[in-house]
């Protein structure tokens, strides 16, 4: 199913990054996954988002990575919260969980009218 509104997403890329980290090491792949299954297909990030995202955030000193082989055989680069970045993601999801609220009220102001 693709995303109800890319537009919205962009906005997020990060913090949705940051919260498939929270429970541990991943890389590219399976946080994209991860959003997939747990956003109940609703979620996708594509390539072009994803890894630009990814460098982004290890150059700002929010992750950290080392190449190495997955389960599979297969070369992987894991990434991993760094302290930087568990402090953005509790900065970050803060400012969402606002305005997610102030919006909420907005939408819940419009029913009633």
């Amino acid at each position: 199913m693709p995303n109800r509104n890319p537009e919205m997403l962009r906005g997020t890329v990060e913090l949705l990054i940051l919260t498939a980290l929270s429970g541990g090491p991943r890389h590219g792949f399976a946080i994209a996954r991860w959003l997939e299954a747990t956003s109940d297909d609703e979620l996708q990030l594509e390539e072009g988002s994803l890894y630009p995202a990814l460098h982004r955030m290890e150059r700002r000193g929010w992750l950290e990575a080392e190449w190495g082989i997955s389960e599979t055989r297969r070369q992987v680069k894991p990434y991993r919260l760094t302290s930087r970045g568990r402090a953005r993601l509790r900065s970050e999801t803060e400012g969402w969980t606002a305005f997610a609220a102030a919006v909420g009220k907005v939408l819940l102001a419009a029913q009633v009218a």
